[in-house]
Formats: structure tokens, C-alpha cells, sequence
């Protein structure tokens, strides 16, 4: 068996268990906050701190595999990533259940910040961009079964078995990689960057703190404010010291290559705009107006996945033979049109009235993808695929954190806190069964979709920009 189908096999497999895990955690949150009795803060960082943590650490574990080795540490984060899942189905608190997703996420971070590095380093640059459209695929079918797998196994198993899935997946998957992924790109014999490593972490984790907590008013104002301005502070130092340092984690060269900077300023952007997507969509199905089982909430969102199945290998093998930008900036628009559309959502939607907006969406992230994460890794030289893969996907991580941040800051504007906590911890039932407070709970079912509309209307409009910027910032021939 040709060796770059080895890789490849191996790495959608990882790309698989980690799209595989995202949807299930957020199909799963209702019945985990019902279940663990958990405050609206503790189930956001259920899902935002394996985010948090793994955007913290990626860019960190990208130059660490250009130094020791992208398949050592590629192994040892498969690895990591089942022993979190295991004691993921142990947890007994809300709290536990964040720490072990952290362990879940940094053993993500190995994997995300080397499998298409390895990828890269395994096809030749004719077939890149249809190999990472193949391992898009994984995305779709990780998303598929955790979707419809998470609402089966969250209904009549509880939501705890929804790890056990990871388990089997990680052994073999690490096995299979310990025995067969061999070291291809080259290794940099140079000293590890300790104080841009610390610097770049801390600095993420201020940030990112700061912003999630402040959008929950669990701080004050100057508390936020001080928690972002020390954090941008230590990426200012950072930028100059990495600058001063002989091998420092970034070569900061690689932001003068204009498809190397655009490119990443629109996965950011695009991640922002539909990171959050399936946490409220998920909300919206089994919330207080659709009131849907987690399996049926799971079906409703098929076609999104189904239509990024389509999309994801044709558009890698286009961009493979045409090279154009114009095949990404399609698939933004694309799916600025399918939020549009679910923009006009009223309290109750049928199957056939979500399936447009939804594979629109799925479609447009499917045009997107391959050819931007191609383009990203075809700009710089293959000693630097490392860092490249891990500063693009911690991009679309911090993307997803600050997203999830984004729309609680809305929900919050609108909302009174009290009332965004009981939709989506599910005490809003209290208020939807009892028909003395019809009118209270008119007025909420008004406010959340407005909030709804204000989220989508955004996730559109951040799409939209990223096409600007990707076409001004564009590498002319």
C-alpha cells in the first residue's frame, strides 16, 4: 500500500474521532445539564474549555513536531485523546467533566497541529488539495454519526455513553499510527523557544478567559477589561521577543507571504462566524419552542453534514488543477446565504424548511475548506508545515471560543441573564407548561429569536467580510 495512503487513512481517522466527539458533546449538552445539574458557565466550558485549552497550546505543539518529530507527537496525542474520553465517562460533576475535556483537548492539539502537516509531507502539491478535501470527508462522517449516534446513545443510554465511542477508535487509531506513520519532513535541531511558549500561552488564555467570563457578567467590567489588555500586552511582548530570539516558535517571516496571511485571516473569521453554529441550533431544536429529542434534533441536521460530504473532495481537486482563490470565496458566500435565510426562523420549523438553509451552509463550508487549508499549507516550505497547520487551527479554535463568547454577549443584550441560563440549562420548561405565564413566556420566545436572528445575521455578515479580505490581501501573480 502506497505510503500517502497510509497517512492519509490514519490522519482522516483522527480528523474523524475529533469531528466525531465535537457534535456528540453538543448534541448531548441538554440532557448533561439536566443530568450533572449544571450553571449556564459550567456547560459553556464543557464546551469551550477543550477550545480554550487546545487553541492555547497548538501553535506551541506545531513547533515542538518541526523540532522532535510530527508523527511522535501526532502518536502521543491520539493517545491522549483516549485516555481524556475514558475518564470523560466517569465524570460525576460539571466540573470534573471540564477537566477532562481539557485532557481531551491537549491531546487534540497534538493531533490537530500535526495530521495535515503529515498529510502535506506525504502527497506532492499536484495532489494536496484533493487529499485534505478526502480528509474533510472524515469532518462530514464524524459529524453525521455524532449527531445521529449521540441523539440515539444520549436517548436510551444516557449521555456518558457517548465517550465510550472514542475508546475503541483511539486504540486503534494509535496502534495503527505507532506502527505505520513514518517521519518525513525534516526535523530542526534548535533549541526550544521557552519564553515565546509561555508568552503565546498566556497570553491566549487572558484573553480567551476574559472574554468568555465577561460575556456571562461573572466579572467586572474593568476585571474583563484588564484580564484582554494583559493579555494583548503579552502578545505585543511576544512579537518583539520572538523577533530577538535566534529559533524563536514563529517564524514571523511567514505573515510577509500574503496567501499565507490571508488565507488564515479568513479561516479565523469564517470559524468565528460558524463555530457556534450547532451549539445554539442545538439549543434552538431541543429548546422551549421545538422541544426536540436529542435523536431528532440530530436528523434535523444532517443535511449539513451531507452536503459538505459532496462538496469538500470536489473542491480540493478543483483547487488542485485551477489554483484560484475564487473557489473558497464561493463556498464563504454560499454559506452567508444559508444564514441569511435562517435568519427568517420562526418559533416552529419543519425538516423541509430547514433542509435549504442548512445545506447551503454545509455546502459553503465544504466549497471552503479544502482549498483554503491547501492553499494555507502550499504557501510556505515544507520544514514550516508544522507551524502553518498549527497556527491555522488554532485560528479556527480561538475562532470557535470567541464565537461561542460572541453569541452569549448577544443572548446577553437581549436576554436578562436569568432568562438566557434557564434556556439553556432546560428550567425554561417550568415556564413553557405552565399556561398561566402565556404571555411571559410569549415575550421570551420573541426575545430568543431575535437573539437567534442577531447571531445568524452576524455569522453572514463575518463570512461576507472574510471575501474582502481574502480578495484585497490576495497574492497577485
Amino acid at each position: 500500500m502506497n505510503y500517502k495512503w497510509v497517512a492519509l487513512s490514519n490522519t482522516t481517522l483522527g480528523t474523524l474521532m475529533a469531528a466525531l466527539d465535537r457534535n456528540i458533546i453538543v448534541i448531548a449538552l441538554p440532557s448533561i445539564s439536566s443530568d450533572l445539574h449544571t450553571s449556564l458557565i459550567t456547560l459553556v466550558w464543557i464546551t469551550i474549555g477543550y477550545w480554550v485549552v487546545t487553541s492555547s497550546v497548538l501553535l506551541t505543539f506545531g513547533r515542538l513536531a518541526d523540532m522532535f518529530g510530527r508523527v511522535r507527537l501526532y502518536n502521543l496525542g491520539f493517545a491522549l485523546f483516549t485516555i481524556g474520553s475514558g475518564l470523560c465517562c466517569i465524570s460525576s460533576t460539571g466540573e470534573q467533566l471540564i477537566m477532562f475535556r481539557i485532557v481531551q483537548g491537549i491531546g487534540a492539539a497534538f493531533i490537530f497541529s500535526n495530521g495535515s502537516a503529515i498529510l502535506s509531507d506525504s502527497f506532492p502539491e499536484s495532489e494536496r488539495g484533493r487529499a485534505l478535501g478526502i480528509n474533510q470527508i472524515a469532518i462530514v462522517i464524524g459529524s453525521v454519526i455524532g449527531l445521529v449516534l449521540g441523539g440515539v446513545l444520549t436517548s436510551y443510554l444516557g449521555w456518558r455513553s457517548i465517550f465510550w465511542i472514542n475508546i475503541p477508535i483511539g486504540i486503534l487509531a494509535t496502534v495503527w499510527a505507532f506502527v505505520k506513520l513514518k517521519e518525513l519532513g525534516s526535523i530542526k535541531k534548535e533549541k526550544v523557544d521557552y519564553v515565546g511558549n509561555i508568552l503565546m500561552t498566556l497570553s491566549m488564555l487572558f484573553i480567551l478567559v476574559g472574554i468568555t467570563f465577561g460575556s456571562f457578567h461573572l466579572i467586572d467590567a474593568f476585571i474583563v477589561l484588564l484580564l484582554i489588555l494583559v493579555g494583548v500586552i503579552l502578545l505585543i511582548i511576544f512579537y518583539y521577543a520572538e523577533k530577538k530570539i535566534l529559533h524563536p516558535m514563529i517564524d514571523l517571516t511567514l505573515f510577509r507571504i500574503k496567501n499565507f496571511t490571508s488565507n488564515n485571516l479568513t479561516i479565523f473569521l469564517n470559524s468565528m462566524a460558524r463555530g457556534a453554529f450547532s451549539f445554539v441550533i442545538v439549543f434552538y431544536l431541543q429548546g422551549p419552542s421545538m422541544m426536540l429529542s436529542p435523536l431528532d434534533a440530530g436528523i434535523y441536521l444532517i443535511p449539513v453534514s451531507f452536503t459538505l460530504a459532496i462538496f469538500a473532495p470536489i473542491t480540493g481537486w478543483f483547487y488542485d488543477k485551477f489554483r484560484s482563490p475564487v473557489i473558497s470565496q464561493i463556498g464563504l458566500l454560499v454559506s452567508a446565504a444559508g444564514f441569511l435565510l435562517l435568519t427568517t426562523l420562526g418559533n416552529q420549523v419543519s425538516f423541509s424548511e430547514l433542509v435549504l438553509p442548512l445545506s447551503l451552509i454545509g455546502s459553503g463550508m465544504g466549497i471552503f475548506n479544502s482549498p483554503n487549508r491547501a492553499a494555507i499549507m502550499n504557501s510556505v516550505s515544507p520544514n514550516n508545515r508544522g507551524i502553518a497547520a498549527g497556527i491555522s487551527t488554532t485560528l479556527v479554535m480561538t475562532g470557535s471560543a470567541f464565537s461561542i463568547a460572541l453569541i452569549f454577549i448577544i443572548f446577553s443584550l437581549i436576554l436578562p441573564p436569568g432568562e438566557t441560563s434557564k434556556i439553556f440549562t432546560g428550567s425554561f420548561a417550568d415556564i413553557n407548561n405552565n399556561p398561566n405565564n402565556s404571555i411571559e413566556r410569549d415575550i421570551l420566545f420573541e426575545k430568543f429569536m431575535n437573539a437567534l436572528h442577531s447571531v445568524f445575521l452576524i455569522s453572514a455578515l463575518l463570512m461576507i467580510s472574510s471575501v474582502f479580505i481574502q480578495y484585497l490581501l490576495r497574492q497577485k501573480p
